[in-house]
């Protein structure tokens, strides 16, 4: 439970589809001055356990705020003095909310953890969420088997709108609370703020379409694939980011042609399958309680895996193009899109999908 409204109604959903609930708060970051618009911060952890008491369910704070910092903060850090474009989301739900709401489900002899995340499981596989507005699975690629199987979202097949309208009609006191950052502990300041406290400026070249200087750069960390304001340079067309070097500390720019990407390499790749859900049952919105479907179910296949076909997203909340993905081992691959999509950034993730399906994902590495 993060205090916002999200995981406030999943529980509330949970709750009325009659498990037995513990609310989780895992206490990840808190910001100098106290600030409020942080969503992992003691402001909204002490939100959540007002809903929990409000709900009458347990509840539990987990201070990983070491393990938040060497895991998620300082790689994102790290990734952006690079010159990479990391998504600590996803960073954090690899190595540590799922780990760890699994871990404390392990400890209390719980047979199920849930998040406020918009998005499905079916069967043993990762779907997208009912909302397009708000799917989150791009995010939940990373999942392991073992956390896959013990999954339930409540919210999966709702609508943000609807979820809102719910909290409020129940009176659940994060039912006016402002929708999380992007990026929990930057909150409301700019990324670039945020990273200008911890990176020094190291001055570069700007290097423009016909390989000439163009202007000076402050920082590999201001600059992302794809970008076009703040580039610190004039032009009578418009110039985008179309690579960052961090052996020369230059940024390139060029034209927006020049930022479509048809071809690019991914590595760390978690591959999706069917697993064998937990027997039990899991909660569909609004409705009775359905069972999950019994006995094991055929795991996705090992060793060499041919060309195949998918929808890739390079951002979460872009539309899948079709690609077709060659597998160069067990965790990385070539994907090869039909046309050129828009600025895939290293650092950032591309997930694999079959229609609804989640096949699964890596880390962009141009």
């Amino acid at each position: 439970m993060s205090g916002g409204v999200d995981s406030s109604v999943a529980a509330y959903l949970l709750k009325k589809a009659g498990y037995d609930v513990e609310g989780v708060s895992l206490a990840l970051y808190e910001a100098r001055g106290g600030r409020k618009d942080i969503c992992c911060s003691v402001e909204a952890v002490n939100a959540a356990g007002a809903t929990a008491r409000m709900l009458g369910i347990r509840h539990t704070v987990v201070n990983l705020r070491e393990e938040f910092m060497g895991l998620v903060i300082e790689p994102f850090i790290e990734a952006y003095s690079k010159g990479l474009t990391p998504n600590p989301c996803i960073l954090c739900n690899r190595h540590i909310k799922f780990p760890y709401l699994t871990k404390e489900a392990e400890r209390r002899g719980a047979g199920f953890i849930s998040t406020g995340h918009y998005a499905q499981v079916e069967d043993g596989l990762l779907k997208k969420g009912l909302d397009p507005a708000k799917d989150q699975s791009y995010a939940l690629y990373v999942l392991r088997e073992e956390e896959l199987r013990r999954l339930v979202l409540p919210l999966g097949g709702l609508r943000k709108a609807g979820v809102r309208a719910m909290a409020s009609k129940l009176g659940l006191p994060a039912a006016e609370r402002p929708e999380s950052q992007e990026i929990c502990f930057v909150g409301d300041m700019k990324c670039n703020d945020f990273l200008s406290g911890l990176l020094p400026d190291s001055e570069g070249p700007v290097i423009g379409p016909e390989g000439n200087i163009i202007g000076r750069h402050k920082g590999l960390y201001r600059y992302t694939i794809g970008q076009r304001k703040r580039l610190g340079v004039s032009s009578p067309t418009p110039l985008y980011v179309t690579r960052i070097d961090p052996v020369e500390n230059a940024v390139h720019v060029g034209p927006k042609e020049a930022a479509l990407k048809r071809e690019f390499k991914v590595s760390g790749i978690n591959r999706l399958g069917q697993v064998a859900p937990t027997t039990g049952t899991a909660p569909i919105s609004e409705g009775p309680v359905a069972p999950i479907s019994e006995g094991p179910v055929a795991p996705i296949s090992e060793g060499p895996v041919a060309p195949f076909r998918a929808g890739v997203r390079v951002r979460s909340m872009m539309k899948e193009a079709p690609a077709t993905i060659h597998m160069d081992g067990e965790d990385s691959c070539r994907v090869v899109y039909d046309s050129p999509q828009w600025a895939p950034a290293p650092g950032q993730s591309a997930v694999f999908y079959e229609g609804e399906t989640v096949l699964g994902g890596g880390v962009i590495c141009l």
